[in-house]
């Protein structure tokens, strides 16, 4: 049996926002059982600053993934750093931020692993909830797909298989498969950044994105060339960055998923959308319990205190 996990103490962090440009101070602090992933928005004066990360609480899913709560205070580029909690095995934490949008640190989601591990993770007196996949759940739009279907090994830790194509050269078509087992995200995709167009730039900050962007924390593209002096990290980090988002829009289903995720040409928006599928298809899976939100709420106002694990970028 598997039990759930939160910090053993807090760890604390800044950053820039990719897409606002805006620096940041997020504070990670141990949190109940069944408490799941909460951000907490303590720049926002309003009592109702708590937003659940949950795929139904989902409001834009352009060029990352942001969640609100029902009085619209939200918290955006939620998708890296939920990743790593996945990754590292993280069920339960607090999450403070004195901003809106979650640092983008170097465009991967390594320095949360490694901050979330440095501050150590403990069990506490409750098994950890699995969502099992029962029969197929799957979406479309165009040519892309993203499906779930059930695991060939009960009990087993979730597996994926995707397939992005992009007419640059520097990408073409790119096939990664990855398990989500115990210490692989930190090896295998916790270091892969994400990506973008030199010539999307102008459009993208005319939107008011990409802001804070750089070839300090993304990789650039101009056509079929890398403009970053230092190259790739690996000879498929874009498709493993892809992967890597997909962890992170999985993991919003609200616990660790048991079954087998495919897609091909994957984002965010159809990770979201399969999710939320996921939900419509209530026969699709089972799991043994859920967490009210009231629970959540008095659960965010009783934190630990303790040695704090500091990152900074």
């Amino acid at each position: 049996m598997t039990y759930q996990t939160t910090l053993s103490g807090p760890a604390l962090c800044a950053g820039v926002g990719l897409h606002t440009g805006e620096r940041a101070r997020l504070a990670f602090k141990p949190a109940e059982a069944n408490t799941g992933i909460v951000f907490v928005r303590t720049d926002v004066s309003s009592a109702e600053r708590v937003i659940i990360a949950d795929g139904r609480h989902v409001t834009t899913t352009q060029l990352g993934t942001t969640l609100a709560n029902e009085d619209g205070v939200s918290v955006s580029t939620v998708e890296h750093l939920v990743a790593a909690c996945a990754g590292v095995g993280l069920d339960n934490v607090i999450v403070e931020i004195d901003g809106p949008e979650v640092p983008i640190m170097d465009g991967s989601s390594t320095l949360y692993c490694q901050l979330l591990m440095q501050a150590g993770l403990r069990q506490l007196p409750a098994l950890r909830r699995r969502i099992r996949i029962l029969k197929p759940v799957e979406v479309r739009d165009g040519g892309k797909y993203a499906r779930l279907v059930p695991s060939e090994v009960a009990g087993g830790p979730m597996e994926m298989r995707i397939r992005i194509d992009f007419p640059s050269a520097a990408i073409g078509e790119q096939v990664c498969r990855f398990t989500l087992s115990p210490g692989a995200f930190s090896e295998s995709l916790a270091f892969a950044r994400t990506f973008g167009f030199a010539n999307d730039v102008e459009k993208l900050q005319a939107m008011g994105l990409a802001r804070g962007g750089s070839m300090e924390n993304a990789i650039v593209l101009d056509g079929d060339n890398i403009l970053n002096p230092e190259g790739l990290r690996a000879d498929d980090e874009f498709v493993r960055h892809k992967m890597l988002d997909a962890v992170g829009d999985l993991h919003l289903a609200g616990a660790f998923i048991e079954g087998i995720f495919e897609a091909d040409q994957p984002g965010h928006a159809i990770n979201n959308r399969l999710v939320r599928a996921l939900f419509d298809n209530r026969d699709a899976w089972e799991w043994t319990t859920d967490r009210p939100a009231s629970q959540v709420r008095a659960a965010a106002a009783r934190v630990s205190s303790g040695p704090v694990a500091r990152a900074q970028i």
